[in-house]
């Protein structure tokens, strides 16, 4: 929405600072988090209000999760209200992905929140039929994939790159939709499964967001795409943008859910924010370098594959409990070790990625 006063630049120039993405990002950053900050005591005493007994306690997890009953869940709601609150004040509306990660991100967070809804009201860890929610979410993907592949230009819209090669890329023609919708889903899935612990996910997610915020934008930018030699995708720096909300976002929700949280992300928001950086890697042409910056969603994800796949085969369990924090916890690890260890392994397979953007 401020964009449009760059109209108005040839009779105010201090009007000129909102052409500059930079300038917007960091104008997104602290706006969502002052939403965040405002309304977020607000809704919190509201869901915990409504939800009485608060987000259900596994009874076979870590004896230390007993006495966070009653704690409210749903606390995406407020990252929700940040991002899209502070992306349509400060994106550029024209753009095609900004209105494509958006709709991932309120599509995917309203299947988290009626997730959250129905484990709430029955106090049960099942929710959403596991099948429904799925092809829910493949249907949401599967139209951004779309629409991604169709405003690029053919055949690169559809194509797939591979880190530290500059030449190397291949066409993967229609299937690059159902490719897609892999990514973008499995993102969700993985971010989902790790939110377990008081700021486990979001700290991580803010670590994602900002290393896909600085893809986004080199990628987006002719200049410096040619200059590290990465593959130029016209239009897709706007997406900075909407990451520096979700960083805002996210440190205001930090704010409520460090330990002991007053509140968690859910479904709601894990869900919504691990579509969102699917998506922006799917818009960027950096799949795979997510696969390096979201490694640690990776190992969450393919922790609870394996276990559930080796006891279907054998009967027996390869982790004492998953997804891997879980694990460690009953290793005798406390909440907080395995949330800072975690974090330093999410900064330092960041960095691993966005190495990928020069070593070509």
């Amino acid at each position: 929405m401020f964009t449009l006063l760059v109209d108005f630049a040839d009779k105010i120039s201090v009007f000129n600072v909102f052409r500059y993405i930079t300038f917007r990002t960091g104008g997104a950053l602290i706006t969502s988090a002052l939403i965040v900050f405002i309304f977020g005591p607000t809704i919190i005493n509201s869901l915990r209000l409504r939800q009485g007994k608060g987000q259900p306690i596994r009874a076979d997890g870590p004896q230390t999760h007993f006495k966070k009953a009653g704690t409210p869940t749903m606390g995406g709601l407020m990252i929700l209200c940040g991002i899209i609150g502070s992306s349509l004040l400060w994106a550029n509306l024209s753009s095609i992905y900004v209105w494509v990660v958006m709709l991932v991100t309120l599509g995917f967070g309203s299947i988290g929140f009626y997730d959250d809804y129905l484990k709430v009201t029955k106090q049960s860890h099942l929710g959403f039929s596991g099948k429904a929610r799925l092809a829910l979410e493949f249907v949401i993907a599967g139209i951004a994939a779309w629409v991604i592949m169709h405003n690029g230009q053919a055949p690169f819209s559809s194509s797939l790159t591979f880190p530290f090669a500059k030449e190397f890329i291949v066409n993967l023609g229609w299937f690059f939709v159902p490719f897609s919708c892999f990514v973008i889903v499995g993102a969700g899935n993985a971010v989902n499964l790790t939110d377990g612990l008081d700021g486990l996910a979001i700290v991580p997610i803010m670590i994602a967001a900002a290393s896909f915020g600085v893809i986004a934008y080199l990628s987006g930018n002719a200049v410096f795409a040619e200059y590290l030699q990465i593959h130029f995708v016209p239009g897709t720096g706007e997406l900075a943008v909407v990451l520096g909300a979700v960083i805002g976002a996210g440190l205001g929700f930090l704010w409520f859910n460090a330990p002991p949280a007053a509140i968690f992300m859910g479904d709601t928001g894990s869900l919504a924010m691990g579509g969102l950086i699917g998506t922006v890697a799917v818009a960027t042409k950096h799949e795979i370098v997510l696969v390096i910056v979201g490694g640690l969603f990776v190992v969450e994800i393919l922790s609870v594959i394996i276990q559930v796949g080796y006891f279907k085969m054998t009967g027996k369990r390869v982790f004492l409990m998953a997804p891997i924090h879980h694990h460690f916890e009953k290793l005798g690890w406390t909440e907080s070790q395995v949330v800072i260890r975690f974090w330093i392994i999410a900064v330092i397979l960041a960095l691993v990625g966005l190495s990928t953007l020069k070593l070509r």
